[in-house]
Order: structure tokens, then C-alpha cells, then sequence
């Protein structure tokens, strides 16, 4: 939860290494994604590319390496690191650049869309490469633990590359690139099958098992992306399985692993407003509504200096209170989202408006309704697209509150959220 302690202190250190530089960049990227302020998206910008610039500048130990080989005159120790050094510093331009690509994405124009998509193939290129290395230098390290002596001159000069590595160095560098290798295979293998054939032929893979494997290996490893790579595993499980029908109709699918995650690493993290968000999206999809209100809410209270951690929280309790059939509950949750959140503030005004009808104030849901098609603002996103269109009839008409019940509970079947619903509130529903 210390958001802004961290920040603080990669700032204050950003120029003394790279891995730091990359800390504060992300750091700078994370309030980017959360916020969606152009000024904080341009900073966030600029600060990749000067981690970037930084990783690329100190390239010198891959020359040295070169040198030290062909002399064959060398304190082996040193070129070895000066080789895990370069391959940190080439995982962290890959981290960067992928991080810009998302950045581009944000701006949904086409140019923007073209440009991600060629810096996420450079990106791709050094994370398979790096990946390779590792592999190759962790071969060779078990080689050189079990081998007494080798007898080539190949051997000799393998020898000489493993000398010095250390098995930690090898895994934490195992565990830095896995990370974005793994997320690479898990998204693209979630891409709709008319496209993923295009998106192989531009040299993208999208193997989902080895994209999961490789977060795992991340998630336990000791890299500073060890705890990203097990809320990505959560995420995955909670939110990106049921929601995309990645099972078919089985929507509590990936429940077993996301509770072993959980309970495997919640005691390294007892106060995580993150962790316990995951553990509400958990009893949510096991039908548990109040123990998942219970959750949201200690997570929103966790979260004092996270607004967009925050927000999250907030949608989530919206959300379950739309299961209970608490739309008051449900309404003051949205209507903050709507008042606070930079994004979408079109649809949280449509689910604050059929909430505050259902609770019966048909004439103050009607004044939100006709603010719905005043924050339309992105034309090509299908969420705002339809709340728009839902938002006319009640912006002409006077609604009543049966109808922003019925409006509710269409929402909650498009959203996939009935089967949360428990058996007494399917029939109220049907009444």
C-alpha cells in the first residue's frame, strides 16, 4: 500500500542505476494508467524513454565481454557480469517499450494502434532472446557444477562465460524476464481467433500454459516483479477468466488456483488493499455477496492514498449491490465513480441513473440520465455506445422504478453477473 513512499524513494535514487531508473518509470506509468491525465501519460512517456536511453548508453559491458574473449586474458568474474548485467539492462528496455505500446493503445487512433504494434514486436524479440540466454547460461551453470573439467576448446570457452554466475544471479534473472515473457503469451493467446492468425504472422506466439508457467516462475522468484506477476495470476483467474468465458459456462474455473495463490502469499502481504480486492472478486464468484462486501470494503479502506485502487473497490461493491438488489447501496457507489473517475463517466452516469430509479427517485435518476449523453466522449467505445442508447428512452420519457429494476437486471445479465446471483435473488428477480 506505501504507493507514494515508493514513489518517493525511486525518485530520489532513479539516477543511481538502472533497475532503479526502471523503478521510478513504472512508478510514472502506473499513475498514467490510473489516472489517464495527458500531462501524467506524456510524463510517464518521457520517462520510459529515458530509462531506455539510460539501459542503451551503458552497453559498453557487451564490447568488453567481446574483447575479453578474443584475448582470452581475462578475470573471468568480471565478463560474466558484465553479461548478466547487459541482459538485465536489455529486460528492462523490453519492460519499457511495452509499457509505451500501452501507452499508445490509450489514445484508440489508428496511427497509435500501428505504432504499439511495432514496438511490441521489438519488445517481444529481446524478451525471447533474453529468455533464450538465460536458459542457455543456466545449462551451462549446471554444467559447471557437475563437470569436474572441460576437455574442447568450445568447453573452455563456455567455461569462461559460466564463470562467476551465481545461481541466484541466474534465477532473479530467470524471474525479471518471465514476467514479460509470460504476460506476452497469456494476452495474445487470449485474442479473438480471426485475429490471432494475423497477429502469429507478425512473429507473435500466444501459448496460454506457457504463459501462466512463466508467471508463476516469476511470481516466486526473488525479482522486484515477483509480486506483479502474482497479481497478474490473480487477475487472470478472478477477472479475465469469467468475464471473457474462457471456460465455456464454467464460471468459477481458476477459483482453485487464485485461493492457492492467495494462500500461499497473503501472509506476506496481510494489508494489501490489492490482495484483498482479489480475495473479494474470489467470494464473488463463489456466490458469497456479503463476505465479497466485507472484502471490497476493507480493501477501500486500505487504499487510502490509491484513488484509482480505490475506484476499483468502489465498482466492485456497486456491483454486488446490484446482486442484493441494494440499489441504494449501489447508487452512492456509483454515483462517486461518476463524480470521481476519469474513465467512462458516460456509463457510471447510466448505472447511477437506473440504480437511483430503482431505489424509486425516478425524477433524479431522469436528471442523470440526460447528463449520460453530455460525458459521451469516445464514439468508437461499445460500453458508452450502449449506455447512450439505453440512456434516450428515459431522457425523453419519465422512467418508473420497475422499469430501472428490469434495466438493472439487463445490465447485470450482458455483464455476466447473474450466475453470482444467489437462488433467492434469481427469483425475486423473475417476479
Amino acid at each position: 500500500n506505501g504507493f507514494r513512499e515508493s514513489d518517493q524513494l525511486f525518485k530520489k535514487y532513479r539516477n543511481h542505476s538502472p533497475l532503479m531508473s526502471f523503478g521510478a518509470s513504472f512508478v510514472s506509468f502506473l499513475n498514467a494508467m490510473m489516472t489517464f491525465e495527458e500531462e501524467k501519460m506524456q510524463l510517464a512517456c518521457d520517462d520510459l524513454k529515458a530509462t531506455e536511453k539510460l539501459c542503451e548508453s551503458e552497453e559498453a559491458g557487451v564490447i568488453e565481454t567481446i574483447k575479453n574473449k578474443i584475448k582470452k586474458n581475462v578475470d573471468g568474474r568480471k565478463s560474466t557480469l558484465s553479461m548478466i548485467d547487459r541482459l538485465q539492462r536489455q529486460i528492462i528496455v523490453a519492460d519499457c517499450q511495452v509499457y509505451l505500446a500501452v501507452l499508445s493503445f490509450v489514445k484508440q487512433e489508428l496511427s497509435a494502434y500501428i505504432k504499439g504494434g511495432w514496438i511490441l514486436r521489438k519488445a517481444w524479440k529481446i524478451y525471447n532472446k533474453c529468455y533464450t540466454d538465460i536458459n542457455t547460461l543456466q545449462e551451462l551453470y549446471q554444467k559447471k557444477t557437475t563437470q569436474e573439467s572441460l576437455t574442447s576448446d568450445a568447453a573452455n570457452d563456455n567455461h569462461i562465460a559460466a564463470e562467476g554466475v551465481t545461481e541466484d544471479s541466474l534465477n532473479r534473472l530467470k524471474g525479471a524476464v518471465s514476467f514479460g515473457y509470460g504476460l506476452f503469451h497469456l494476452c495474445i493467446s487470449m485474442v479473438p481467433p480471426n485475429l490471432l492468425k494475423i497477429i502469429n504472422l507478425l512473429g507473435f506466439p500466444g501459448d496460454r500454459l506457457q504463459g501462466l508457467s512463466s508467471l508463476m516462475y516469476a511470481s516466486e522468484s526473488k525479482d522486484m516483479k515477483a509480486p506483479l506477476a502474482t497479481l497478474a495470476l490473480l487477475w487472470y483467474h478472478t477477472v479475465v477468466r469469467p468475464f471473457f468465458a474462457l471456460d465455456g459456462s464454467d464460471n468459477k474455473a481458476g477459483l482453485k488456483e487464485a485461493k492457492e495463490i492467495l494462500a500461499k502469499k497473503e501472509s506476506a502481504y496481510p494489508n494489501s488493499s490489492l490482495f484483498m480486492f482479489f480475495k473479494g472478486r474470489i467470494q464473488r464468484l463463489e456466490c458469497q455477496i456479503n463476505s465479497a462486501l466485507t472484502s471490497f470494503h476493507t480493501a477501500l479502506e486500505l487504499a487510502t492514498d490509491q484513488r484509482e485502487i480505490q475506484h476499483v473497490c468502489l465498482y466492485e461493491i456497486g456491483w454486488c449491490s446490484m446482486i442484493e438488489m441494494n440499489f441504494k447501496d449501489a447508487f452512492e457507489s456509483f454515483e462517486r465513480l461518476k463524480n470521481e473517475s476519469r474513465w467512462s463517466q458516460c456509463y457510471y452516469a447510466y448505472l447511477t441513473a437506473v440504480c437511483q430509479g430503482a431505489t424509486g427517485d425516478v425524477n433524479g435518476a431522469q436528471n442523470v440520465f440526460k447528463e449520460v449523453q453530455k460525458l459521451f466522449k469516445r464514439k468508437n467505445n461499445q460500453i458508452e455506445q450502449f449506455s447512450v442508447k439505453k440512456a434516450d428512452r428515459f431522457r425523453k420519457q419519465m422512467p418508473t422504478k420497475e422499469l430501472c429494476v428490469l434495466a438493472s437486471i439487463e445490465v447485470l445479465y450482458l455483464w455476466k453477473a447473474l450466475p453470482n446471483c444467489s437462488l433467492s435473488n434469481l427469483q425475486h428477480m423473475s417476479q
